[in-house]
């Protein structure tokens, strides 16, 4: 925009009929214009201009939809800015707040003891370490705090814990041993339940995943074969199309080319372009967590879908213009789970993380699933670490949100890694800044002590429990004689 008016102030500049005031007055007048539109204008491009800085690594894909935070009208205590941001954070990641069973709650520093740390750390309100636009004052996960927040409460913890004399201020979650607001995978009882577990578990393998609800359901529908297809004759003149939908789990569950293709099963209404809520008819958690991601986050703020070539990680020239919708990773209709788990994340990723995969020992347990010298489940492919199975009321299901185990790393290790390796050496290798360059396929070169301290503050604590038990008895046994003494 600002290269055409420029050239449009040259152009007019050169003609001498032009008066000067009103070549800058239409200037300023187009300026004005643009930008009026960009404030008044639905997400897109035209939006740049207003912003004040750059978003965090988590927002930047939505930060031309201004109102995915800044909208008045869905805060829940008025049109306070304060309020709106905070009642954004809570819609969006309220949920996962909840799911985790969150150790630091707003409503824990209601308590008036705790009144001195809120005039430090005022931790009701996100936006003390989470504020967008200011890049310079922005550390990992978002953080606009300085690295030694926990110890503005916890100083004294190496009085309470001789075990933490000595350690670093910012040392509380870099060495894998705490995280602000999930801490599921690493207070004490669960460090503890998990010593002394080999870096190898015998059994290393992933929990197999569930027929899914709808087939589930449809068990006893008949399978379809292309004789049953029902789409029009321009679309089956595909034949190797047609040949892998024959072939699909939804083939076998019944689910016919209209049940995607034509709105409430009906052909006359047919369309090429299959939406995500077409998928969510019966794939709903799976499309309810794709959402949350950041893969699905633009379609959840209502815009275009995402595409690699929007990314801040390095990704492949050629993919820059796919659109990251289902069919990205399950490619046409073959719907191939195989192909989604690894192949597909390939296509568009080219980080270092990403690229050191296809020669790492993880890799080479997914192809060997593959080809049938691995058991089922012991592969490990892209999916099987940034997607993982989860338990949902006795049902396994694919959590699509890959960002949801990217940081912190300690919710990877609770989900993924302790799935096929022991809890120290899951932590310890989450906390190798350099492993993940190598896509974990090596030990961690330094061991974290958190399952160690752990196990040893609970043998002491049963030892004082102990010595304190056989005092008791002593005591009893000291009062028992006396009275003996005295009645004879």
């Amino acid at each position: 925009m600002l290269k055409k008016v420029s050239q449009a102030w040259k152009f007019c500049a050169s003609s001498p009929s032009m008066p000067k005031w009103l070549l800058w007055g239409a200037v300023n007048l187009v300026i004005a214009g643009y930008m009026t539109y960009g404030l008044v204008a639905p997400a897109s491009s035209m939006k740049s201009a207003w912003l004040p800085g750059e978003t965090t690594h988590g927002h930047y894909q939505i930060e031309l939809d201004c109102n995915a935070c800044h909208d008045p009208a869905s805060a829940s205590d008025g049109a306070d800015a304060s309020d709106v941001m905070q009642d954004a954070c809570i819609r969006c990641h309220g949920q996962q707040l909840k799911d985790s069973n969150d150790t630091h709650p707003a409503k824990k520093f209601n308590d008036p003891t705790n009144a001195a740390r809120l005039a430090i750390l005022d931790a009701q309100d996100c936006l003390t370490c989470h504020r967008e636009h200011v890049p310079e004052q922005t550390l990992t996960m978002g953080l606009t705090v300085p690295q030694d927040y926990c110890w503005h409460c916890h100083q004294e913890v190496a009085e309470s814990r001789p075990s933490h004399a000595g350690m670093a201020y910012d040392s509380c979650a870099t060495a894998g041993c705490h995280n602000y607001h999930d801490n599921r995978a690493i207070y004490e009882k669960y460090l503890d339940n998990h010593f002394g577990e080999p870096d190898f578990l015998e059994l290393a393998s992933v929990m197999p995943r569930e027929p899914h609800a709808y087939w589930r359901g449809q068990k006893d529908a008949a399978p379809l074969d292309l004789t049953g297809a029902d789409g029009p004759q321009e679309a089956m003149a595909d034949r190797k199309l047609m040949a892998d939908w024959e072939e699909t789990a939804h083939a076998a569950a019944g689910v016919n080319c209209s049940g995607c293709h034509g709105p409430s099963n009906d052909i006359s209404e047919w369309t090429n372009t299959v939406a995500l809520s077409t998928c969510q008819q019966c794939h709903e958690s799976e499309a309810e967590t794709f959402l949350q991601g950041k893969h699905g986050m633009r379609l959840a703020a209502g815009m275009s879908p995402m595409t690699p070539q929007q990314a801040r990680l390095p990704m492949h020239v050629g993919a820059h213009h796919r659109e990251l919708t289902c069919s990205a990773c399950h490619d046409g209709h073959r719907f191939d789970t195989k192909y989604a788990a690894a192949e597909a994340c390939l296509k568009c990723h080219a980080d270092d993380h990403s690229m050191a995969y296809v020669d790492s020992s993880h890799a080479q347990l997914w192809l060997n699933e593959l080809d049938g010298s691995g058991e089922v489940g012991s592969g490990v492919s892209c999916a099987t670490c940034h997607m993982p199975r989860v338990d949902v009321d006795g049902v396994v299901h694919v959590q699509h949100d890959q960002s949801s185990n990217l940081r912190p790393n300690e919710k990877m290790a609770r989900e993924v890694c302790t799935q096929c390796h022991g809890l120290e050496y899951s932590l310890s290798s989450l906390a190798d800044s350099s492993a993940k360059q190598h896509c974990y396929s090596q030990a961690p070169e330094e061991r974290t002590e958190s399952v160690q301290m752990a196990h040893d503050w609970f043998v002491e604590q049963e030892a004082k429990r102990a010595r304190r038990q056989s005092k008791r008895t002593k005591s009893d046994s000291s009062v028992s004689n006396q009275a003996g003494d005295g009645s004879e």
